[in-house]
C-alpha cells in the first residue's frame, strides 16, 4: 500500500542525530563479498530497500546472507548460478556491481541491463570496455549482458569519465587477475576508498583509491573479513541542510567532515555556522539563508546527490541563486514540485536560476527519485502549513526511518498509509 509523509512545517530542528552506514559504500562492499573464500561480517549496514534488493541479488547467486540489526553475515561458498534474475536487476541499478566480482572469480556472468532512479543516462559502456581490456569476451543481446573469460590479465585502463560504478566494478574484476592492473582517471569518492580498504582486509593488494590512479596487483585468493562501513555522507549532508533551512541547531554524529567539505563550504556561504568536532559536525542555521551559486562536479566537488537538497534551501534564500547540474542531464524534476510550494525556479537545460522567496507554502508534492524526495521533505520542513509528500518509496531506498529521526529533532512529520489523514 502506498505511503506518504505529512509535514507541518515551520518548526526549528534541534538536537543530535547519528548517521547510518553509507548506502553507496555498503552496496559495492556487499558485491565484493562474492570474491571471498571465507565468511564476511559487515557492520553498520543501513536497513534500506536498496540493501534488501542487493541482499536478494547475492542470495539469487546461491550465497547465504543473514542479517542481525545493522550487521550482515555473508557465508562462504561458491556461487551456484552466476546469473541474476531480471526482476531484481530492474529494481536496483547498483546490482550491476556483481559483474566485476563474478567475472573476477568465476570468469563468467549473465545479467540483464539494470534499473534504478530515472535521473539521466548512466551507460554501461565504461564497465564493458574495461572488462574487455582485462580479456573478457562480451556479448549483448535481448536485454542481457554476457561475459566470459579463461582468465583475466592485468592491463592499463583509462576511463573516459571518472565513473564511480565503473571504477568499483573494474577494481573487483582486476583483484584476482593475473599481474598488475592500473586504472587511470578513476572516481575518487570515499566509497571507493572504503571498497579498497575492505578488499585489502581480505588480502587484496590495491593502492591509490581516493586519487585518480589506482594500482591493483592480482592475488590468487581472498579470505573472509570483518568490516565496518563508513558513515553516509549524503545522509549527513541532508540532515545538515534540513538544520540550515529551519534555522536549527543540530549535531550530526559520526558525520565525517572531510567527506563533505564542498557541502559544508556552501552551507557556510549561505550563512550557516558549521562547527567541526572530532565525532561529527554541528550546524547552526541563520535567520535567513543567503543566495549562492553552485555547480555539481565529480568528487571532491559538490555532489550531484546533494543538488536537490541545496535547491530546496535556495528557494528561500535571500537573493538569486544559480545551480548547474553537470553530472546528470535529467536531475531537475524536483523543481516543478518545489514550484507547487511557491518556489520561483527557472530551468534552462542543465542550469536552474532560483529567486529566493520569503517563505514556501505547504501543499501536495510527489518525489520522482531518492534525492528529490529528500529535497521535498526539507522544503516541507521549511514551509508554512502542511505538506504531503507522495512517492516516498524512493526515500526508503536511501534513508533509514527518515521521518522518525527528523521527529526526534523536533519536526512535525508523520508517515501515513493511503487513505489515512
Amino acid at each position: 500500500m502506498e505511503e506518504h509523509l505529512v509535514i507541518n512545517g515551520g518548526r526549528r530542528l534541534e538536537g543530535t542525530v547519528t548517521v547510518k552506514g553509507a548506502k553507496n559504500a555498503a552496496l559495492p562492499v556487499m558485491a565484493a563479498t562474492l570474491l571471498a573464500a571465507g565468511e564476511c561480517t559487515l557492520r553498520r549496514v543501513p536497513d534500506l530497500q536498496d540493501v534488501a534488493v542487493m541482499t536478494d541479488v547475492i542470495r539469487s547467486l546461491g550465497i547465504k546472507v543473514e542479517r542481525s540489526n545493522s550487521t550482515l553475515h555473508v557465508c562462504p561458498g561458491a556461487a551456484t548460478s552466476p546469473e541474476v534474475p531480471a526482476v531484481l536487476m530492474r529494481q536496483l541499478r547498483a546490482s550491476n556491481l556483481v559483474m566485476g566480482p563474478l567475472l573476477g572469480r568465476y570468469h563468467y556472468f549473465r545479467v540483464p541491463y539494470p534499473g534504478g532512479c530515472a535521473i539521466g543516462s548512466r551507460p554501461m559502456d565504461l564497465h564493458l570496455k574495461g572488462f574487455r581490456a582485462l580479456g573478457a569476451e562480451i556479448t549483448e543481446s535481448q536485454g542481457y549482458i554476457e561475459a566470459r573469460t579463461t582468465g583475466l590479465q592485468g592491463t592499463s585502463i583509462y576511463l573516459d569519465f571518472p565513473s564511480v560504478g565503473a571504477t568499483e566494478n573494474l577494481i573487483m574484476a582486476a583483484v584476482m587477475a593475473e599481474g598488475v592492473t592500473i586504472l587511470h582517471n578513476t572516481a575518487r569518492e570515499p566509497e571507493i576508498v572504503d571498497l579498497q580498504n575492505f578488499l585489502n582486509g581480505m588480502g587484496a593488494r590495491i593502492e591509490g583509491a581516493g586519487q585518480d590512479t589506482i594500482r591493483i596487483e592480482g592475488v590468487r585468493e581472498l579470505k573472509g573479513t570483518d568490516y565496518e562501513i563508513i558513515p553516509d555522507r549524503i545522509e549527513a549532508g541532508t540532515f545538515l541542510a534540513a538544520a540550515a533551512g529551519t534555522g536549527g541547531d543540530v549535531f550530526v554524529k559520526d558525520c565525517r567532515a572531510e567527506h563533505i567539505l564542498a557541502v559544508l563550504a556552501k552551507l557556510t556561504e549561505m550563512g550557516a555556522r558549521v562547527i567541526i568536532k572530532r565525532d561529527g559536525v554541528r550546524l547552526q542555521g541563520p535567520a535567513r539563508l543567503k543566495a549562492v551559486d553552485c555547480k555539481t562536479l565529480p568528487y571532491p566537488g559538490f555532489p550531484t546527490d546533494m543538488q536537490p537538497q541545496l535547491m530546496a534551501l535556495m528557494t528561500v534564500a535571500d537573493g538569486t541563486s544559480v545551480l548547474v547540474e553537470s553530472i546528470f542531464e535529467n536531475r531537475f524534476k524536483h523543481a516543478a514540485e518545489l514550484r507547487r510550494l511557491g518556489a520561483d525556479i527557472k530551468i534552462e537545460g542543465r542550469v536552474a536560476v532560483i529567486n529566493g522567496v520569503p517563505r514556501l507554502s505547504g501543499g501536495p508534492v510527489e518525489a520522482s527519485d531518492l534525492r528529490a524526495g529528500a529535497a521535498l521533505v526539507i522544503a516541507g520542513l521549511m514551509a508554512s502549513g502542511q505538506t504531503r509528500v507522495e512517492g516516498i518509496a524512493h526515500l526508503d531506498r536511501g534513508y533509514e526511518q527518515l521521518e522518525v529521526r527528523l521527529s526526534s529533532l523536533g519536526a512535525d512529520i508523520r508517515r501515513l498509509k493511503a487513505g489515512e489523514r
